[in-house]
């Protein structure tokens, strides 16, 4: 099988049920089966429509395979027969669809299409927007409609063809009235609550954004693979440059505008850490509050490293495909700029190409100090221009001087001679130095010590006189030196510290997990990737540095200074720690499952010493007043001990078989009768036992799938906690509807609510979550009604009440909708 070429995966996205996936899934198929490929459908959901179910005529479909679980059967694709029959090309419904358990069967559908594309098969799909994991919160917000079937989207993004189906709201909703979407007895429903227009139009909008993206992945990839440096401008991205200063806000907002000028338009922020220090009025507090404001923006903010500022910021740029670059104008004044030569945001103009860049005026503009400190370190031009200095300053001086002979004396001339070497000194460093001092030396004896005009070398005072000048010189020149590269030193330490800083900062915020890591990491190296592998690969251009037991932090890309090494050390440790953190979250989740159980077990024993040792020791009371030969009982007490005993082992039943079917939920022994059930018929004994209820008109509420005694169960339960809690005066409802092939029943009260922190503890066993009376009952009741309900392939949710209350919603499948779904995905059902 490792000579076997992966199968290429094709998915067709839409953005909600009814746009057509499925019928261009299949039309793809046909089409591939003219051209004489080998087109088999392993799986295909039509819905019912008669436009989709023609698009199956013709195609070589591999039966389903038949299987049961917890009583009901079921049918799922024949992932075995489709293996074994080995098409070119596979066609697969439903991507997120969760598999009915046992058998040995995949978990999820989408892991059944990894293993035909290990196979050496091509795969062509249909899937949804809501049930892409990283959407699915953002689609129950604007649905209301929570999606429990989801998959990765990384697994979506590895697709080799990623296809939009898309449809205006306009054209969705005139299909939907047209009956080509869902029966005509739904279409109302459906368009007034998951179909509205402003709900298309966001998950039309969600689902054309996450294909731009994924669009913009491939085109980065071809763009690196293909060496492409030249901007396209598929999509306006500003970069601003931010350098800490007190103008970054002001630059941020500019750059903001710039990029909503556009739909899609992105703005990234970034500030470059320098080796050669950073410039003057930098504030790191004032660098966290900028990057606050660039996320709050919706933008991101970037840290690199880099030892020629301008050059990195059009290296990140370009390695962005930015369209504009903006920056700050100079805050030197025009002495320094006129002194030090042209500053960044000139050398960017010049190197920026293609890249459109934006000089911003400030109140900060011009305002700086006169020499920067940006100048701080030996650079090629200074290093070259030290000797030359050395060698001419001297003369020059010297010809000034002659020409004031007689105005200055001996000792204010040597001193000059002596600024003039601290000034090499401080242009060259020591070297330039000890030339400029020697120069010095023989212009000062020639020119200046008698006689004039010639060399006095054999005079004792004179060669003294010239050694200590020579010694001076050099000392000074060398504290000019040392000081300059305590002060380099200390830059990069500065730069290094920033650095980290930004690191624990994304920690603190919460982007520790290790892809954030190796992003980050990627980033502030300027290279092309960084991984973690087993081993440090021996490959060029591939810098590996140990990241813990058995890891190696390996990143691609230009070759690392040491010092850019040292820091790198540091990120590898800290993606080490991640590394081991998921190891440790992994080992606590396999543990988790025991101390849940401990704790059930620990609950289960306090709940038995009270709650049922009291209808016990109630029916034993009687029985034994009963059974007394010492007490002459009337009928009527007789009756009364009678009935006593009766309510209490009544009572002590209902908590063993509570007891007893949450045990066979736990441990998936539950035996299911699943058959169309109608409300009608199980309503009545449920309601047997409660009074104050008042029941909704259901005689044109659909039949649901399910079992007849485990639903009475569950509405049981339901009808007895909302009759607990609603006060007195107040009747409980219960009323149903019907939406998108399910029924929906809920049980409603008018009790003081439930605040929205306490739901996720409302459905735990053994509590009694904002009971009136918390001395009676196990606190079973809502635990085995959802367990029951999922049991049954439906789902169990609380909604507030308007008014006041809790309403507990639950919802099933109808009966006559195929049962290969499982669970049956809500009202945004595939399609």
């Amino acid at each position: 099988m490792s000579d076997v070429r992966p199968g290429r995966l094709k998915v067709y996205l839409g953005a909600a049920p009814g746009v057509g996936k499925t019928y261009r899934m299949l039309d793809e198929g046909r089409r591939r089966a003219a051209r004489g490929a080998d087109v088999v459908v392993g799986f295909a959901e039509p819905h019912g429509r008669p436009h989709t179910e023609a698009m199956l005529d013709g195609l070589e479909t591999v039966p389903r395979a038949a299987c049961t679980y917890r009583g009901g059967r079921f049918e799922e694709m024949d992932l075995a027969a489709l293996l074994a029959r080995h098409p070119q090309v596979a066609i697969v419904d439903e991507f997120a669809h969760t598999n009915v358990p046992g058998e040995g069967r995949n978990a999820k559908r989408w892991q059944d299409i990894e293993t035909l594309l290990d196979a050496g098969i091509d795969v062509i799909t249909a899937l949804n927007i809501q049930h892409l994991a990283s959407l699915n919160d953002v689609v129950e917000k604007i649905t209301g409609v929570p999606q429990h079937e989801t998959l990765p989207d990384e697994v979506v993004r590895r697709a080799w063809q990623i296809e939009l189906v898309d449809m205006p709201p306009e054209g969705l909703r005139r299909r939907m009235a047209h009956g080509n979407v869902y029966a005509p007895e739904k279409v109302d429903a459906a368009l007034a609550n998951y179909f509205r227009p402003g709900n298309l139009t966001a998950l039309r909008q969600l689902a054309l954004l996450w294909v731009a993206d994924r669009v913009d992945e491939a085109l980065q990839e071809y763009r690196s693979q293909h060496g492409i440096g030249g901007v396209w401008e598929t999509r306006e991205r500003v970069v601003v440059a931010l350098t800490g200063g007190p103008e970054g806000d002001t630059l941020i907002r500019r750059a903001a505008r710039i990029a909503d000028r556009s739909a899609g338009g992105d703005l990234l922020a970034v500030h470059v850490a320098r080796s050669d220090g950073l410039a003057d009025g930098v504030s790191h507090a004032s660098l966290a509050r900028q990057r606050r404001l660039v996320e709050d923006l919706g933008g991101s903010y970037h840290s690199v490293v880099g030892d020629d500022v301008a050059t990195t910021l059009v290296e990140f740029a370009r390695a962005e495909n930015a369209t504009q670059l903006v920056l700050g104008t100079s805050r030197r004044g025009r002495l320094a700029r006129f002194l030090t030569g042209p500053g960044t945001g000139e050398t960017v103009t010049e190197l920026s190409g293609d890249i459109d860049v934006h000089r911003v005026t400030h109140e900060r503009a011009g305002r700086g100090t006169l020499l920067p400190s940006r100048r701080r370190t030996l650079s090629t031009a200074r290093m070259i221009a030290g000797p030359v200095t050395g060698l001419v300053l001297p003369v020059l001086l010297t010809i000034v001087l002659a020409q004031l002979r007689g105005t200055l004396n001996l000792t204010s001339e040597a001193l000059l001679f002596l600024l003039a070497v601290v000034g090499v000194a401080c242009i060259g460093g020591v070297a330039s130095a000890v030339i400029a001092s020697i120069t010095a030396s023989l212009l000062l004896n020639y020119w200046f010590i008698p006689p004039i005009g010639a060399f006095t070398l054999d005079d004792p005072n004179a060669l003294l006189a010239l050694a200590v000048f020579a010694v001076v010189a050099a000392t000074v020149a060398a504290v000019v030196d040392r000081s300059l590269r305590l002060s380099r030193r200390s830059a990069r330490a500065t730069a290094e510290a920033e650095t980290m800083s930004s690191l624990a900062g994304s920690i603190v915020r919460g982007e520790a997990t290790i892809p954030a890591l190796l992003e980050r990491t990627r980033e502030t190296f300027c290279m092309e990737s960084a991984g973690l592998v087993d081993e440090p690969p021996d490959e060029a251009g591939v810098t590996a540095v140990p990241a813990g037991p058995g890891a190696w932090l390996a990143l691609r890309g230009r070759t690392l200074s040491s010092s850019e090494r040292r820091v790198l050390a540091a990120f590898a440790a800290h993606v080490g720690s991640a590394v081991e953190r998921a190891r440790l979250a992994e080992a606590a989740a396999e543990v988790e499952p025991v101390k849940a159980a401990d704790r059930l077990r620990t609950a289960l024993l306090r709940a038995v010493g009270h709650d049922l040792r009291t209808p016990l020791a109630a029916g034993w009371a009687a029985v034994a007043s009963l059974r007394s030969r010492d007490v002459e009982f009337s009928p009527e007490d007789r009756d009364e001990l009678l009935a006593t005993a009766d309510e209490s082992m009544a009572k002590l039943n209902r908590l063993v078989e509570n007891l007893l079917d949450l045990s066979r939920l736990e441990a998936g022994a539950l035996t299911l009768n699943l058959r169309a059930t109608t409300l009608e018929e199980v309503l009545p004994m449920a309601l047997a036992d409660v009074c104050d209820v008042d029941v909704a008109d259901l005689e044109e509420i659909p039949a649901v799938l399910a079992d007849p005694p485990l639903l009475e169960r569950v509405i049981a339960n339901l009808v007895t906690n909302a009759a607990r809690h609603t006060p007195s005066g107040s009747r409980v409802l219960v009323t149903a509807s019907a939406l998108a092939g399910r029924v929906e029943l809920r049980v409603v009260d008018r009790g003081p609510g439930l605040p929205t922190e306490g739901r996720e503890h409302l459905f735990e066993p053994f509590q009694r979550l904002g009971d009136t009376d918390n001395t009676t009952g196990l606190g079973l009741g809502l635990a085995l009604a959802r367990g029951l309900t999922e049991a049954m392939n439906g789902t169990l949710s609380p909604e507030d009440t308007p008014g006041g209350g809790l309403t507990m919603v639950v919802s099933l499948p109808f009966a006559a909708q195929p049962l290969s779904v499982v669970p049956t995905e809500q009202s945004a059902g595939g399609a």
